[in-house]
This record gives structure tokens, sequence and C-alpha cells, in this order.
């Protein structure tokens, strides 16, 4: 029985208690992020840099590393990551976003590529105490974000060489630029749109890939956001995520009229969405937490504001909302660890709901802490300014309702 076949065994029932193993981490994680995260997120954020000191102390405990990280994805229940990613995203977004940013390029290259793949390029997508590095997954470019099928970075193969020559600009790319290893998506026959699109891992120190304009953001600022500029970048043929066989099978597939197949870049997105539902709910749930303790120590008209019915049914409504999007990610990630379809686009709900969530939660936290939550001297502006970026990034609501809309309606939405 395969590792896969033994896990939809064990989740075979959703549950909702975590196992010994998943709370233990859940209580390491949590401390991790109170104690080193939390006291670090402010300087952090106003300086918008790659916090390298705290991914460094990641890295000694062993959270920022691949055999963790690659604990929870495999974790029976599939609770594992929607777990620890709560809990980093709880101490804050943006440094969670540069301790966990080179997951979705290690996604990539584990969901699609080869064994030998995954042995060579993981690794070094994260290194080791002393030597950290990062990974990056490119595929949006100025001119196609949630239109993937607009993409136009190219990859030529050159059989002579064995080598692919790769030739665009990558845009929003987290860790872009600064990456040990970048995944880029690029086109290897543009009429054929997305169906026509391949993966491609550039290592380290190759000639060509350079880091363009880095982006300076309304929120999660200590995770490096930038562009990449590639310029006759040359990649040996094994650096194709899947291999060449694969990718000639699937185009000559499509080319007899066929369908593609699920796409290495969409695959990667409809892992990494319930993942990305569990960051927005660690920020609403930060949010909620602060709110809600200040409206017991904060006193007017000679009692607490949570006594007052206005703040209490607020905060009521925020606790509501936080446990409805955390059992949305968790139905998601145990459908995904137990090989269960989202028929009814599943993982699409948790990300909307939680995303949006996240930023209405946020303001509400404000609103309770009055002026107080518009300073910089309260987390809960910080918070409220990195939520946003749940409703935009790995695709926005506006795309996430489309494909619940399809999935419900079975009608091409558009």
């Amino acid at each position: 029985m395969s590792v896969d076949e033994q896990a939809a065994q064990a989740g075979a029932e959703f549950s909702l208690d975590m196992s010994d193993d998943v709370r233990q981490m859940r209580d390491w994680v949590h401390e991790f992020a109170r104690n080193v995260i939390r006291p670090a997120a402010a300087e952090w954020d106003e300086r918008e840099e790659t916090p390298w000191p705290v991914i460094e102390e990641a890295s000694k405990i062993g959270l920022y590393s691949i055999d963790f990280f690659a604990q929870q994805w495999f974790e029976p229940t599939g609770l594992g990551t929607p777990v620890a990613f709560e809990e980093i995203f709880w101490g804050d977004a943006g440094i969670g976003l540069a301790l966990t940013g080179s997951c979705l390029a290690a996604v990539s290259v584990s969901s699609n590529g080869t064994p030998e793949q995954i042995g060579e390029w993981l690794p070094q997508m994260f290194g080791s105490p002393g030597d950290v590095k990062l990974g990056a997954f490119c595929s949006s470019e100025p001119d196609a974000g949630s239109d993937v099928g607009a993409i136009r970075t190219r990859a030529v193969y050159q059989q002579a060489s064995d080598e692919w020559v790769l030739n665009g600009t990558k845009a929003w790319a987290t860790n872009g630029g600064i990456a040990d290893v970048h995944v880029i998506v690029a086109s290897v026959d543009p009429a054929l749109g997305s169906r026509g699109q391949a993966s491609f891992i550039v290592p380290p120190g190759t000639k060509g890939l350079s880091q363009g304009q880095k982006f300076r953001k309304h929120g999660v600022r200590a995770s490096h956001t930038a562009e990449v500029v590639l310029d006759d970048v040359r990649v040996p043929g094994r650096c194709l995520i899947g291999g060449k066989d694969r990718l000639d099978a699937r185009l000559a597939r499509v080319a007899d009229g066929g369908t593609a197949g699920e796409q290495a870049a969409m695959r990667t997105f409809e892992a990494s969405r319930p993942v990305v539902a569990a960051m927005a709910v660690g920020v609403a749930r930060a949010a909620f937490e602060y709110a809600r303790d200040y409206s017991l120590e904060r006193v007017q008209f000679g009692r607490p504001v949570g006594q007052n019915q206005a703040i209490a049914f607020m905060l009521a409504d925020m606790a509501a909302s936080v446990d409805a999007a955390r059992l949305l990610t968790w139905r998601a990630s145990w459908m995904a660890r137990s090989g269960r379809k989202f028929s009814s686009a599943e993982g699409s709900m948790s990300k909307l709901v939680a995303g949006e969530t996240a930023v209405r939660v946020t303001e509400q936290a404000i609103q309770i802490l009055g002026g107080n939550g518009y300073t910089r001297d309260y987390p809960v502006e910080r918070w409220h300014r990195d939520a946003k970026i749940f409703t935009i990034f790995e695709g926005t609501s506006e795309i996430q309702r489309m494909i619940i809309g399809r999935a419900v309606t079975g009608l091409d939405v558009r």
C-alpha cells in the first residue's frame, strides 16, 4: 500500500480532534511565534527587508526546513500544515511569508517533478542552519496575473545541447531575485495558451537571471516581492519539471484534440489554496484575540468596553467568522490529504472565506480599539494591512468566486 493510500485510509473519517503529534507541534510553533516572531514583527515591517535573523533562528530549531514542512504536508489527517501555518501567521504575516515563501516552489517540484528532481532541488530551497536558502515560484507577469494563459515568458528547447533557453519578465515573485532556486512557469507553445506551458527549475548562480523592480507593498512588508528578469537564461534539459517525455506526450494529446490534463502551475495553486487560507485564519485570529483582550481591559464610562452590546456583538461575529473560516480550511486540507477531489471547489471556498474574513476581522479590531487601533503603536493596523493580500494573491476573490460558480452550476462562468 502506497503512502497516499495509507493516508487516505487513515484519514477516511473527518475529525476535529487533533492528534497528539499535531497538538504538540502546534504548541511548539506557537511558542516560536510568540517569543521570536511577534517581538520582531514591527521592526521588519518598518525596514521592509527579509528578516534573515528570524529565518536563521527558525532554521536552528528545525522549523525552517524541508523536513518540517514535508512532515506536516504528509501528516495523515491533513491538519498538520494548516495548523502550523495558522500559528506562524498568528505571529506575523510578513515574517510568516518570509518563513514559508519557499514552500510554493517546493510544492511545485514535489507535486509535478520526478523523484530525482525532488531529491536534488527541495533541500536547496531551504538549506541548513548557518547556510539558509530560499526558493521562489514565478508565475505572474506584468500583463498576466489572474489570466495565466497570457504568460509571455518563453522557453525554447535546443536539442543539440539539451538545454532550454528562457526569456521574459516575472512579477510579484516572493523571494524573486534573492532566492537560490527559482521555479519559472513559461510557454513552450504560445499557440496553445495555458495548455502549452511548463515549469522550469533555474539553479543557483545561473547567468541571465536577475532581480528587477522590488515592490514596496501596503502590507506583508517583511516578505521580499520583486520582478525576476530572464535574459537568455539557459538551463539543462533535466530542469524541466516532470521531464521532456511527459511534456511531449501532453503536447501531442493537445495536438490530437485531446485534453492537456491538469497544468503544473494550476496544480500548484490548487494545492496551496487551503494553505493560504490557513495563513489568513492566523491573521484573523490574532486580531480577534487582541481586540477581545483589549475590550476587557479598556474602561470607558466606568465599565469595560466589552460590556457594551455593540462591542460584544462585534466580537461574537469575529469569533464565529474565524471558526467558520478554520473549519472550511480544515475540511479542504483533509480532503486534499485523503485524496478527495474538490468537486465543489472546496479549496477555493476555503481561501475565499478565510481571506475576506481576515480583512473584515482586522478592520473590526481597529474599530474596537478606536484611535489606538489606527496607530502603529498597536499591531492591529499592521494586521489589517497584511490581511488584504489574502484576497489578491494566488487567485483573487473574484477568481475564487468564478471557480466556485463553475463548480456549483456546471456552467462555463466567465
